[in-house]
């Protein structure tokens, strides 16, 4: 007896040692790629091309100490962002000990870690995988020090806590996701593919409230709206490979700072700028017209739903700066947390061109300003991974919900209209 209790004893000794290695490696792989990532925007080591910092030390340090007053920057058109933002431009007051960008990068680190935390939760269990924290370790750093240089690892984390908890906690996942959109507007895709009415009630009302408390606290809230209304054609976007091709051969536009970005400004700028708007909306009309035919739910559903909406209105944006793909290597490693999501050749082809981005910016953006041939081959490169992307994890999303036999879009059946689940052959 007491050797078979020890032997049983020495057994779970084993097993529980053998759990935790991939932890252990892990959180390695995490803290050495984020180290390296530390020193380069703490200066200590130097990343090829522009300083990325100095959106943290400059911009957002004068923002801070105007919304210290109780009011939003009113006069500066880079404000661009819905009123909660203002969130993550004071959290550096938390580490007062610290001078604000270094109290900055070390919260931006902090969110990463709660990410990896909550992708590492998430992916043990029946049906699970560690591959979402794994694609989050690889992924960020892929983005070079751009990552903590911006507040969007702050929003994804919201964004990603939401997705997780959509499934035991419809409530308190559509609370972070109305948070997440008056942090930074995209959060609220993740709502896509959440099913009752949970989710979507305690956004509308968690949104409503905190919206309306801004509005009567501090001045200019909704300020942002005019002036991304204002925006051109930022020149890291789908649309601007057109301008980019056609300053070779004559147009007279130029390339300015403007509204915060680099932009191209001049003759069809306009036009381009109302193609991608169009493409916006027909991104949305699609994703309403899976949402009502989608008839099968699974626990992936919701992930894979929201890196298809993220993916569709990054590609057909005026805007791709690079730190929105934190967005994407955020949902997509939710994705990647379930064994049966369809998702991983997209996620796969968004970790590429992750990589290519950190090539185009900040390493090689002077080439890219200048339309230089390496500059346009980057984007190329990386514009065409992310359409490519869209389009497979589109189509593996409605065939992998909509009712079967519908392998392109069509008009929802009575079975997706009433909620019903369709015949089984």
């Amino acid at each position: 007896m007491a050797a078979e209790h020890g032997t049983r004893t020495g057994r779970e000794h084993v097993e529980t040692k053998d759990a935790r290695r991939p932890a252990a490696r892990l959180l390695t792989a995490w803290a050495a790629t984020r180290l390296v990532l530390l020193l380069f925007v703490l200066t200590v080591l130097v990343f090829p091309g522009p300083d990325v910092t100095g959106d943290v030390s400059v911009i957002y340090r004068d923002w801070y100490d105007v919304l210290r007053t109780g009011t939003f920057p009113l006069d500066d058109v880079t404000w661009q962002y819905p009123p909660a933002a203002a969130f993550a431009i004071l959290s550096p007051a938390l580490l007062p000990f610290l001078e604000y960008a270094t109290a900055f990068f070390v919260l931006a680190c902090a969110a990463d870690l709660a990410v990896l935390a909550l992708l590492w939760r998430a992916g043990r269990g029946s049906g699970r995988s560690p591959r979402g924290a794994w694609v989050w370790v690889a992924g960020v750093p892929l983005l070079g020090p751009t990552v903590y240089a911006r507040y969007d690892v702050m929003v994804t984390a919201v964004a990603v806590a939401a997705l997780l908890a959509a499934g035991r906690h419809p409530r308190v996942a559509g609370a972070l996701a109305a948070l997440g959109a008056l942090l930074k507007v995209w959060p609220a895709l993740v709502l896509l593919g959440m099913r009752g009415r949970a989710p979507w009630a305690a956004a509308a009302l968690g949104g409503a409230g905190l919206a309306a408390l801004f509005a009567v606290t501090m001045p200019g809230a909704f300020a942002f709206l005019t002036f991304q209304r204002d925006r051109g054609t930022e020149v890291e976007s789908l649309g601007a490979l057109v301008f980019h091709v056609a300053r070779h051969f004559g147009w007279d536009g130029e390339v300015l700072l403007n509204y915060g970005s680099v932009e191209f400004l001049g003759p069809y700028v306009g036009a381009v700028s109302t193609v991608a708007l169009a493409l916006t909306a027909l991104a949305f009309g699609w994703l309403l017209l899976w949402r009502l035919a989608a008839s099968r739910f699974a626990a992936h559903t919701a992930a894979d739903a929201a890196f298809v909406a993220v993916l569709m209105f990054t590609v057909t944006s005026r805007v791709i700066s690079p730190q929105y793909m934190v967005w994407l290597i955020g949902v997509a490693a939710v994705c990647r947390c379930f064994r049966a999501s369809r998702m991983r050749v997209p996620v796969a082809l968004v970790l590429a061109a992750s990589l290519v981005t950190v090539l185009e910016f900040p390493v090689w953006f002077a080439q890219v300003v200048a339309s230089d041939p390496l500059g346009i081959a980057l984007l190329v490169v990386r514009n065409g991974l992310l359409v490519t992307a869209a389009l497979l994890a589109a189509r593996a999303l409605w065939r992998g919900t909509a009712p079967r036999g519908n392998v392109v879009p069509a008009p929802p059946s009575r079975a997706a209209r009433t909620g019903q689940a369709p015949a089984r052959s």
